[in-house]
């Protein structure tokens, strides 16, 4: 099968598209036929070694997080799923969706919304968890709470805004350029800041919750701005944002960084509100997997305002 791979840390040029193994489901596997994967972030900061510091890779590896597609096989174990059910799922940490074809855990793996198509299951996995682990795990969003999106059309951000909204935030202000305005009020933000004419940090209201997908606002700076429970949530953490979450106790102001990882549960939970209309993906734009340079070189420009998808199938 088809798979892209890369041996070494480097630019778009150390991607390549070579032959590999057809995997072989465990008892408590299945293997997935893939139609679409998706590019985040994470992926070409793999690729250029700037994750080295909190992403063990072993080369030649595989890359790629989200995936949606069709079971082609299921271990003795597996009675849940059944060969041609439509699926979705987000890889554990070893990588691999990047391929035609993926064996993974079946705990992991989620029944595809019958809302959405293949591309459009493949977007959400890893940034629907990322903002449903932020505002529901870490965060513990109240009801009636007061939350800030900073990067609110990012991939993370836009997510975030429709997850606030159903776990019953009483206000979602959105921080984005005024071009994004339009989509992310479609998409449930009841404020939208302008962060070119705006900063956030040097305004009079407060917020009991900021949720920065960009990484620049940390907490240091939001601190006046935060009030109640008082909690900062951020995508890219640092060492030092873990040495301060450890401290959390001793301070007011509540520090998380957010690593994702693959959840049955919590897609499940995600698939349910896409059920009822309460998530929806945005895709930006779509590759075929041979483009998968160029989908990550366009991901780097941090100029999409959604997901950018390969298709596989």
């Amino acid at each position: 099968m088809k798979a892209v791979q890369i041996r070494k840390y480097g630019g778009p040029e150390v991607l390549e598209v070579v032959d590999v193994p057809a995997p072989t489901p465990g008892p408590d596997e299945v293997v997935i036929a893939l139609h679409a994967t998706s590019v985040n972030p994470v992926d070409w900061l793999v690729r250029d070694g700037g994750a080295k510091s909190f992403v063990k890779v072993k080369f030649p590896v595989i890359l790629g997080c989200d995936l949606a597609g069709e079971v082609a096989a299921a271990g003795s174990n597996v009675t849940r799923l059944a060969v041609g059910d439509a699926v979705f799922a987000m890889m554990p940490h070893d990588w691999g969706a990047h391929a035609e074809q993926v064996a993974l855990a079946a705990s992991l793996v989620v029944p595809k919304p019958a809302k959405l198509s293949m591309i459009e299951a493949a977007s959400l996995p890893t940034v629907a968890m990322t903002a449903l682990n932020g505002l529901r795990t870490k965060g513990n969003l109240a009801a009636g709470e007061h939350v800030l999106i900073n990067g609110g059309s990012s991939s993370v951000g836009m997510c975030a805004i429709q997850i606030a909204k159903a776990l019953g935030a009483g206000k979602v202000t959105a921080v984005c350029s005024a071009s994004s305005a339009e989509l992310v009020r479609q998409l449930g933000a009841d404020e939208v800041i302008d962060y070119k004419t705006t900063d956030f940090t040097a305004q009079d209201t407060a917020y009991d919750l900021i949720f920065d997908c960009i990484g620049n606002r940390p907490y240091t700076a939001c601190n006046r701005v935060l009030r109640g429970r008082r909690v900062h949530l951020t995508t890219t953490p640092t060492l030092k944002t873990f040495l301060r979450m450890f401290a959390n106790p001793l301070f007011g102001t509540k520090v998380y960084g957010l690593l994702t990882r693959g959840s049955g549960e919590q897609l499940a939970y995600l698939a349910s509100l896409v059920d009822q209309g309460k998530l929806r993906p945005v895709i930006d734009k779509t590759y075929p997997l041979a483009e998968v340079a160029a989908a990550q070189e366009y991901s780097k420009t941090g100029r999409a305002r959604g997901k950018i998808v390969l298709q596989v199938k």
